[in-house]
């Protein structure tokens, strides 16, 4: 536990030390403030609504860009020999990355409580249960994409090549009840529809935890970040 610990906090420092983690911010508070405020004063209407379909899709870019350099900065410079000499496991040390990029998205989802508030104090008849199940839907979002980032920074040594698969990876789960649905034959439709993201997303942002959406998250972030320590176990073998 103690070397996820280091590994988490080092990687937020390293964030924090750069301007990484400021622009992700600020423009993830840009992005999601103007979409939230054109609803408001434009339509006026005050719902978050607009907010939980927004930030999706500011996640299919701005996930991947935070991950590219989890693994692939370190192959690059050389220190992932110097990690092998530590007494570190593959999946602490990839575990303590995840959870780093995790805290940085939920940071990014609490500067959104203002949207929150500003709701809190303008509107009515306030469905908390759903607004809750929307966040925690979002943030079980951001893992998967996280341990998605984290799996495509491992495959490369180039950062620019990892968040070009990252960006690829996140854009085919997104895309399956979408574009991908129509091209499915008929017999595999439920499949694919049930592999998207945004199927299970819909029905926790209504305010329905089921435990097969919560199972359908972790099985996959557990599938990429497995695939990502048997990536990492491969290199020893060369």
């Amino acid at each position: 536990m103690s070397n996820i610990k280091n590994i988490f906090l080092r990687e937020v420092r390293s964030y924090f030390n750069s301007p990484m983690a400021y622009i992700f911010l600020v423009i993830f508070v840009i992005v999601n403030s103007f979409f939230f405020t054109n609803i408001f004063f434009k339509v006026n209407q005050s719902d978050l609504r607009t907010l939980f379909n927004i930030i999706p899709l500011v996640y299919l870019f701005f996930i991947p860009a935070i991950c590219m350099s989890l693994i692939a900065k370190e192959k690059n410079s050389g220190t992932m020999e110097v990690i092998n000499t530590l007494p570190i496991t593959d999946f602490e040390f990839i575990f303590g990355k995840f959870l780093s990029a995790l805290f940085l998205i939920f940071v990014g989802l609490l500067f959104t409580l203002v949207q929150f508030f500003t709701l809190v104090q303008t509107g009515t008849d306030i469905d908390y249960g759903a607004i809750f199940s929307g966040y925690l839907g979002l943030l079980l979002l951001g893992a998967l994409y996280s341990s998605i980032g984290i799996f495509s920074s491992s495959v490369s040594n180039d950062q620019i090549v990892a968040f070009i698969v990252g960006v690829f990876f996140v854009l085919i789960f997104y895309l399956m009840d979408k574009t991908i649905l129509m091209f499915t034959p008929s017999f595999m439709a439920s499949y694919v529809q049930y592999l998207s993201v945004d199927y299970h997303l819909t029905n926790i942002s209504r305010g329905v935890i089921d435990s097969r959406n919560i199972i359908y998250f972790f099985s996959l972030i557990s599938f990429f970040l497995f695939m990502t320590v048997r990536i990492l176990e491969s290199r020893k073998w060369k």
